[in-house]
């Protein structure tokens, strides 16, 4: 199977995993892939990942979900991809997006890696919005 965005292809299959309530969810890995979960750990958007480089040709990346205990609730209500293949969004530093009133996160594809909107901004660097999380 080709896919032909693999940072929507990565959204959805979080969001399906999502809705059917599943624990964990596998993806196949790519170095954006990986920074982008390491961002979600970072914010608190996912319990854990794991990164297994030996199954396959380019890996696995193994996320487990979160949600909330009370409610039962996925703690990521919406995965939107903004910029895709066929229209790349860029914005400098000064049009960086505020996702809900910095309640949520845009991550931005930067010169300097991948980052929060936050981080961002804290570097004065603009660059390509991949997607808001929230």
């Amino acid at each position: 199977m080709i896919v032909t965005d693999p940072i929507a292809d990565y959204l959805t299959r979080l969001r399906n995993a999502q809705q059917a309530g599943h624990k964990v969810v596998e993806i196949p890995s790519s170095n954006m892939k990986k920074a982008i979960t390491e961002i979600l750990y970072d914010q608190g958007y996912i319990l854990k990942y794991k990164f297994d480089d030996a199954a396959g040709k380019q890996g696995v990346i193994s996320i487990a979900l979160k949600y909330n205990p009370m409610t039962k609730q996925p703690v990521i209500r919406e995965l939107k991809r903004v910029s895709r293949s066929g229209l790349r969004q860029y914005s400098g530093v000064k049009e960086l997006p505020r996702v809900i009133n910095g309640l949520g996160i845009a991550i931005i594809s930067t010169s300097q890696g991948v980052m929060t909107d936050k981080k961002a901004r804290e570097l004065n660097i603009g660059g390509e919005v991949l997607c808001y999380i929230y």
